[in-house]
This record gives structure tokens, C-alpha cells and sequence, in this order.
């Protein structure tokens, strides 16, 4: 989220940021409560009820974490990414290693006694501030009711002067009540955002964290490609081998019988290159549509508009296209998008039943965008070796990204999203 997007929800959210406060200040004594068990259980590490403690102790911390990474992005606007190493998916043993192995989770432990001392100080600031500005503001009504002395009341309360008079005293308290307010009106967005800040440092991931994970990603990536280029070039294979090239052996074979027949009987030669033209033009056409699976010529002259609109036409369904892109991406991003969007369309059309789709294709803060989406009947999930799966795969490649909300009953909406530059 950008900063001007922060500082427009703590303009307008300044009692939403109080109520926020108030689960915080509870929420940091939990997690306090946590830090402690943590330590007891650590002693208690010979026995092997102490490795089990520290376990379930790191696996709550880590839910207990991951909520505040989602108020803090909810409400604060700033973004903390999970920092967590992936688990192995076999071997309880393993994943216990790496998970202990893993420095988020000491740093999450960390977390949990900063946010239970410095954390809780700075919730509970702007909540004092609040109370004290609501009570000075109020001190007319409460003097009222109670009947409290006036000279008690400035001393005791509001430390200013001493006031015979019941009613001067109160209503000497505004004053400072519209100090307190007016430092809570300043003071509390600076206050949470401080606090959103110091929990990023300790919550997010370190530069070494991110450089693994980057790693990570990019192996998985250039394996994912590589398998994919891979089945690319066997199906390609295939289709050569059981449609053009089936095609031109008979056309060969024609053509050669053809030959041996022309003097004797005419007829049947005649017969035979009529099917020899008829199986050249069909391996034409054969080869027309294996280059266009490969590249589209009309992605390549008319661009993503054009191509994807030429999609749009062949499709069984109605298909609504909007398209606003400044400038074209790079073949390479084009393609997959193309591509992507073509594998969603064909989804669509073989298993929703949908009357009617649409494709929306954006540039959005140096992403380029696409959902489709269908009125279908829905239950469109991602699973290995399916449709969508290979939509993830593709663009992997390219550091894209893959999100499919399809509950049952439709709409299916699929959302893609390809980090790139126009030209």
C-alpha cells in the first residue's frame, strides 16, 4: 500500500485505530503470557515434554503473529510479509528441525516481549490520552452529579489551581481536556504507525531471509520452465508426428500410386490426386494451427487487444473484452499472458456451462492484470496437472501470480497478475 493510502486511513480512522489499540493492549499481555511459557518450557527441554511445549509453543506464536500481520496490514497499511522458511511435507522430525532452525522464530519470540513491553506502552499512550481528553472534556457532568469539592477536584485532577467554586473548578478542566484531545488527534496515528514499524523490523523478513526465499523461488521457477518448455516440445512432437506428418506420408503414398496408375487407368490416378490435394490442404491448415499455438501471427501484428478480441469471437459463450493498456509488453510477457487467458477462456468453455464471461486486462503500478471471469456453475479449483495449474506454471516463469475465487454456483473469477514494463 502507498504511503499516501496510509496517511488516508489515519486521517479518516483515528476511532477505529483507538478501538484497535484496545485489542492490542490486551493482545500484547497474551502474547507476554506466551513469551513466558516459552522460557518455562525451554528449561524443560531434557524432559521430552519441554521439545513438545516448545513445538506448540512456536506453531501459536506463529498464528499468534500472523493475525497481527494482518491487523497491522489491515489497519495501518503497512504490508509485513511472512519471513517463515517452507516446512518439508514428510517427516515430523524435519520440520521440527527447520522449524527451530528457521530465524523467524526466534525473532517472533523476540517479538513477543518487545510487544509486550514497548508495544503495550505505546497502546496504552493513546488510549490515556483519549480517556484523559473525554474525561477533562466531561468534568462539568461528573462535579455535577457527585458534588466533589472544587478545590479537590483542580488539585487532584487537573493539577492547574486551587478553586473555591465547584462550577469554576470544572470547568477549568476543558481546557486541558482539549489539550489531551488535540495531542490524542496528532499523536494517535503516529503512535500505531510507530507501532506497526517496530513490528515490521521484528515480523518481516531480513535481507538474508529474502535472498533465500528469492533463490528458492527462482529454482522452483526455472524447474517449473524447464518441465514446461519440455511438454511444450513433446506436444508439439506430437502433433506433428499424428497430424502434418501422418498427412504427407499418405499424400506421398498417393502421389506415388498415383504415378504407377496414371497410364493404365486414369481414372483411379485421377482419384487418388484429388485425395493427395485434399490431405495437403488439411496438413496446411494442421501446420497453420500448430504455428499458431506456438505464436499467434495476430498477437504478433494486432497485439494482446487484437488477439485476445479474436479469442473472444471463437469462444461458444458471450465474452465481454475490456482492454486498457497504455503501451505493449515484451514478446515474451505477451505471449504468456495471451496464452494464460486463452487456457482460462478454454476452461471456461469446457467445464462451467457458463452464457456468459468477460476478460478485463490492465496495467496497475507495473503489473499488468487479467481476470476472467464466467457466470458458470462454478467449483473451479487449482490441482496439479490441471488447466489452471499450468496457467500458475507459465507464469511463474515470469515471477507471475495466479488467484481463483469459483465458489459453487459460480462466478468463477481467475486473477492474474505479471510484474513487466510497457514499451
Amino acid at each position: 500500500m502507498k504511503g499516501d493510502d496510509v496517511e488516508d486511513r489515519n486521517k479518516a480512522g483515528r476511532l477505529e485505530l483507538l478501538g484497535m489499540s484496545f485489542m492490542l493492549m490486551f493482545s500484547s499481555i497474551g502474547g507476554l503470557t506466551l513469551g513466558i511459557v516459552f522460557v518455562v518450557a525451554l528449561g524443560l527441554v531434557p524432559l521430552y515434554i519441554g521439545v513438545l511445549g516448545l513445538l506448540a509453543i512456536a506453531l501459536m506464536t506463529r498464528r499468534f503473529a500472523d493475525v497481527h500481520r494482518v491487523w497491522i496490514g489491515r489497519r495501518l497499511g503497512i504490508a509485513i510479509e511472512r519471513p517463515y522458511l517452507p516446512l518439508p511435507d514428510i517427516g515430523m522430525h524435519q520440520r521440527i528441525m527447520v522449524m527451530f532452525k528457521d530465524p523467524a522464530t526466534w525473532r517472533d519470540h523476540a517479538w513477543l516481549w518487545v510487544n509486550g513491553t514497548v508495544g503495550f506502552t505505546i497502546t496504552v499512550t493513546n488510549i490515556a490520552l483519549f480517556g484523559g481528553a473525554l474525561f477533562q472534556l466531561t468534568m462539568p457532568l461528573w462535579w455535577t452529579l457527585f458534588d466533589i469539592p472544587g478545590e479537590w477536584g483542580m488539585f487532584g485532577i487537573t493539577g492547574v489551581m486551587a478553586v473555591d467554586d465547584t462550577t469554576s473548578a470544572a470547568v477549568y478542566g476543558i481546557p486541558t481536556g482539549l489539550v489531551y484531545l488535540g495531542l490524542w488527534w496528532w499523536l494517535g496515528p503516529i503512535l500505531l504507525r510507530s507501532y506497526g514499524l517496530l513490528s515490521k523490523v521484528l515480523l518481516g523478513p531480513t535481507t538474508e531471509t529474502r535472498l533465500a526465499d528469492r533463490v528458492r523461488v527462482l529454482t522452483e521457477s526455472r524447474a517449473e520452465t524447464v518441465d514446461t518448455q519440455a511438454a511444450e516440445i513433446r506436444r508439439i512432437e506430437r502433433d506433428l508426428h499424428d497430424g502434418a506428418q501422418a498427412r504427407l506420408v499418405a499424400l506421398g503414398m498417393s502421389l506415388g500410386m498415383a504415378e504407377e496408375m496414371i497410364e493404365r487407368d486414369p481414372k483411379a490416378a485421377a482419384k487418388l490426386l484429388a485425395e493427395a490435394r485434399d490431405n495437403s490442404v488439411a496438413a496446411l491448415v494442421e501446420l497453420r494451427d500448430l504455428v499458431r499455438g506456438i505464436h499467434p501471427p495476430l498477437l504478433a501484428d494486432r497485439g494482446l487487444d487484437g488477439a485476445v478480441r479474436a479469442l473472444a469471437l471463437n469462444h461458444p459463450a458471450d465474452v465481454e473484452v475490456d482492454i486498457a493498456l497504455p503501451g505493449r509488453p515484451h514478446a515474451p510477457v505477451e505471449s504468456a499472458a495471451y496464452f494464460a487467458i486463452a487456457e482460462a477462456l478454454t476452461n471456461s468453455a469446457k467445464y462451467s456451462g457458463a452464457a456468459r464471461a468477460w476478460v478485463r486486462v490492465m496495467y496497475v503500478r507495473g503489473q499488468l492484470s487479467m481476470l476472467v471471469g464466467d457466470d458458470g456453475r462454478g467449483g473451479a479449483s487449482i490441482s496439479p496437472g490441471g488447466g489452471l495449474d499450468g496457467i500458475a506454471k507459465r507464469l511463474s516463469s515470469f515471477d507471475g501470480t495466479l488467484s481463483v475465487r469459483s465458489p459453487l454456483g459460480g462466478p468463477t473469477i481467475v486473477t492474474m497478475d505479471i510484474p513487466c514494463e510497457l514499451m
